[in-house]
């Protein structure tokens, strides 16, 4: 882990839960595409509303990263890289867009929670990242649903 603030986050959560010292290291991430959804995201998270995070498949074959897995753990934070919380993924399921229905739209916590407001964002998010593989979003796309649990306060 290159980023200290990170680092330092990990170590603090080791010191008190020592069933995984031996885990895997966690990505160091933010979510989103700009400096205020990544901010807003991180404190979302933070602050324990948003208990899920989507990703286009399309997005994550193109740029060769692997499915989240269960178990996994993030470190989470703002757009200049400084260490929010860490959290660990509960869950994982691979849906059409268009079967992603209210409560999910509610453990996401964008906006007004809402599935209006949730495929509003998504749309555009995944619009502006599938341009850069020539490739556009449709409603029967693949949509990685990962819930989340913040494991750190």
């Amino acid at each position: 882990m290159e980023n200290a603030s990170a680092r330092n986050m990990w170590g603090n959560y080791l010191k008190n839960h020592l069933e995984d010292v031996f885990h895997e290291a966690p990505k160091t991430m933010h979510f989103g595409d700009n400096e205020q959804d990544a901010n807003e995201i991180a404190k979302l998270i933070k602050n324990g509303t948003k208990k899920a995070i989507s990703y286009s498949l399309l997005g994550l074959q193109n740029r060769n990263e692997p499915l989240p897995k269960i178990g996994d753990y993030i470190v989470v934070t703002d757009w200049s890289g400084e260490a929010q919380c860490i959290v660990s993924t509960k869950a994982v399921s691979l849906k059409p867009y268009f079967s992603i229905d209210e409560t999910y739209a509610q453990l996401e916590g964008n906006g007004d929670k809402t599935l209006n407001s949730w495929k509003k964002y998504y749309w555009d998010f995944f619009t502006k990242e599938l341009q850069k593989f020539n490739r556009q979003p449709r409603e029967s796309m693949i949509v990685v649903c990962q819930t989340i649990e913040k494991v750190n306060s």
